[in-house]
């Protein structure tokens, strides 16, 4: 049965087996690639590393690190599920029909995206455990800002509006997704003393673009799935904070999804950030369009309301 819009995809409630939060603390300290709390910057003695990475400096329009994307974005379209893989929940399509045409009118965007999840370095575990107020002021502090959840969503999908990031058919090898979780111990994870043990456990992070086909038709890297990344929820409702792309645990891992349930200072250990910003204007060139898809091989806590995290 498809999902008609973005608007109920972005609606639509995690589905049972999800690791949830339940009312108690909701605010871990960030963690870096390694397990270890983050000893870089940030606006609330919190701190987060704020260093962009190199990358490819072909284009002109995006800093160094960052990947341009310009196209339509569709706001209501039909993706059709084939077979699910749980159809009592049907939380995971194992397979989708090819993308229905746009039901609404296209809205164009050109914008710059982090190719890889925050700090935007390949070969390193993207931190996790920021709250959305602090992954906004670590985007802030490199001029750039959180992306809004119809960037990433077209960023994700490309203009053949994929479900997947690689294609129609879900691949638990092409990313890091589907992979069975222990149910984290909240008590553990703000104990100082036990924090570390319990977060080395829960982890299952890989290193940014260690898959190599776990790449959009833009050129994003790690869309689906790894950790869960903030976004700005431009609903603004209930929050105007969303998470998308889901993480390693079996959740829905797709481009269009989007979990609203966490405010704004909610905080877990599978859940980080990518940056985006403008793009520079340049009349001289014509803009880049996504290519073709190709496959390939101690801190305050906060009471959060009850939620599941998970794309």
């Amino acid at each position: 049965m498809g999902t008609k819009g973005e608007e109920n995809v972005a609606r639509a409630e995690p589905g049972a087996g999800e690791p949830g939060a339940s009312d108690g603390p909701s605010r871990l300290a960030p963690l870096d690639g390694d397990g270890h709390e983050s000893a870089v910057i940030a606006t609330n003695g919190l701190k987060l590393t704020t260093t962009p990475a190199p990358s490819d400096p072909g284009d002109s329009r995006c800093p160094e690190g960052m990947v341009e994307v310009d196209g339509e974005y569709c706001p209501a379209l039909e993706q059709r599920c084939l077979r699910w893989l749980d159809p009592e929940t049907k939380l995971r399509c194992a397979e989708f029909a090819p993308t229905g045409p746009c039901q609404a009118k296209t809205v164009h965007k050109h914008f710059c995206m982090d190719r890889y999840e925050f700090p935007n370095k390949a070969g390193e575990k993207p931190q996790v455990g920021a709250t959305w107020y602090e992954s906004r002021d670590a985007c802030k502090a490199q001029g750039k800002r959180l992306c809004n959840d119809s960037e990433w969503t077209l960023a994700c999908e490309g203009q053949e509006r994929l479900p997947y990031p690689y294609g129609y058919a879900r691949n638990a090898e092409a990313c890091n997704i589907d992979k069975p979780h222990p149910k984290p111990d909240e008590n553990a994870m703000f104990d100082p003393k036990r924090r570390a043990a319990e977060f080395a456990r829960l982890d299952q992070r890989d290193p940014s673009g260690s898959r190599e086909a776990c790449v959009s038709p833009y050129g994003v890297v790690d869309m689906a799935g790894n950790v869960d990344e903030w976004v700005v929820n431009e609903s603004g409702t209930p929050y105007k904070s969303g998470s998308k792309g889901g993480y390693w645990g079996p959740v829905r891992t797709r481009c269009r999804p989007m979990t609203t349930a966490h405010y704004e200072h909610f905080s877990f250990y599978q859940l980080g950030f990518r940056c985006c910003k403008d793009a520079a204007a340049d009349e001289a060139a014509p803009a880049a369009k996504a290519p073709a898809h190709a496959t390939g091989p101690s801190l305050a806590k906060k009471p959060a309301p009850p939620s599941m995290p998970g794309s």
